[in-house]
């Protein structure tokens, strides 16, 4: 099977390494991979032998996220429902769930490019080893979508208003700013991780949790954040407050324009781009689901991030996403993209993009098509868990 091939699995005695193996694809994940992932953390976590889960990635990626392009190409080029895309979006959240839940020690090793829905399958895991070839970033506002995946949990417990930044300009973060803020729990250079997984293989303590964390703790580094003309976007935090702390996406910008104006330089101005290149629609409702992300569980986050998607989905306030794949599937940019490769969103504006229709996104999907809110199955011990990882 095409699933066995795409996600490799190595069984070392107490410990299952599995590697995501769509190199050529930066290890994007597909609907087969998402339930070949579902179907082995649920069956190890039910076998008492296994105490340790480890996920990678083959290449220079962990994984970009989900492909959802085989999905979509069904729905613009073969007309097909929107429910389609809707059930791809729902079994991938289902399995950020039992990642977020998880039982058993999971250790994800983010030794390259880690995107969007890559987040999902390690953020919320026990443990994640940043290295110095990660790259972390949540592009979604830059492709007419929005922070998902259980972001608008993760994003939303990062330092002061870090995660408004993160999610709504699509920054890069590397190894040593995933560790400063939490995103990582540990930094290993990658010249020493297989020295790593060789030591966590010889797991055969009762207590894994404080095994992996010993031998986690006994390869870690604590590299320093960048300090050169451009610095790390941490050591602007004061900056990142002021501003990202603001009420609405105007008066985020205008905030962000005055201190550009009183204090030039090129990281503000970088960021003052990125959010003028992101779809209005989708910087409005990113900001509003990381700020409801802040005071909900991980569970409650999912379910309204797949109310959010479905909208997305439906194309009935912005058609922004579905377009924009759009042009990638069938080598159309005359509809979204001008010449200088900008797309052409719909709200046009953050002022065109009214409250009303932001409310929108937020509410129960017409019950059409025998549509419903995301059915997450009943976890073990949630709580308790859910505190232990973040």
């Amino acid at each position: 099977m095409a699933s066995e091939t795409q996600v490799l699995v190595d069984d070392k005695s107490s410990v299952r390494i599995l590697t995501l193996n769509r190199p050529k694809q930066l290890n994007a994940l597909n609907s087969n991979m998402i339930t070949r992932l579902m179907q082995m953390f649920l069956e190890y976590e039910e076998d008492p032998n296994v105490k340790i889960v480890i996920l990678k990635g083959q290449g220079r990626a962990f994984c970009v996220g989900g492909d959802p392009l085989p999905v979509f190409r069904d729905i613009v080029i073969q007309g097909k429902s929107w429910r389609v895309g809707a059930d791809f979006f729902s079994e991938q959240y289902k399995l950020d769930h039992i990642m977020a839940t998880y039982s058993k020690v999971q250790i994800s090793i983010l030794n390259g490019i880690v995107m969007g829905g890559g987040a999902g399958i390690s953020v919320h895991g026990r443990f994640r080893i940043a290295t110095e070839k990660t790259v972390f970033a949540m592009p979604e506002t830059e492709l007419g979508l929005f922070p998902d995946v259980g972001a608008s949990y993760f994003l939303s417990r990062l330092p002061g208003f870090f995660g408004e930044y993160v999610g709504l300009t699509g920054a890069r973060l590397d190894g040593a700013e995933m560790l400063a803020c939490g995103l990582a729990t540990h930094f290993v250079p990658s010249s020493r991780l297989t020295a790593l997984e060789a030591d966590l293989c010889k797991v055969g303590s009762s207590d894994p949790v404080t095994f992996a964390s010993a031998i986690l703790n006994a390869y870690t580094k604590h590299p320093k954040l960048k300090q050169h003309t451009f610095n790390s976007s941490l050591r602007r935090l004061d900056v990142i407050d002021r501003c990202f702390s603001r009420r609405t996406m105007e008066e985020i910008i205008s905030a962000l324009e005055k201190e550009a104006i009183e204090k030039p330089n090129e990281w503000i101005s970088a960021t003052i781009r990125a959010l003028k290149k992101a779809s209005p629609a989708s910087l409005k409702i990113s900001l509003r689901s990381i700020r409801e992300g802040r005071f909900q569980g991980v569970e409650q986050c999912l379910i309204r991030e797949y109310r959010m998607v479905c909208h997305v989905l439906k194309r009935e306030i912005s058609k922004d996403f579905v377009e924009v794949l759009s042009a990638f599937l069938i080598g159309c940019r005359a509809v979204v993209i001008d010449k200088d490769r900008n797309p052409k969103w719909e709200p046009r504006s953050l002022e065109e993009m009214k409250d009303n229709m932001v409310e929108r996104y937020f509410e129960r999907v017409d019950e059409e098509d025998g549509w419903e809110d995301l059915k997450l199955s009943p976890r073990k011990n949630l709580p308790a868990l859910i505190i232990a990882k973040l």
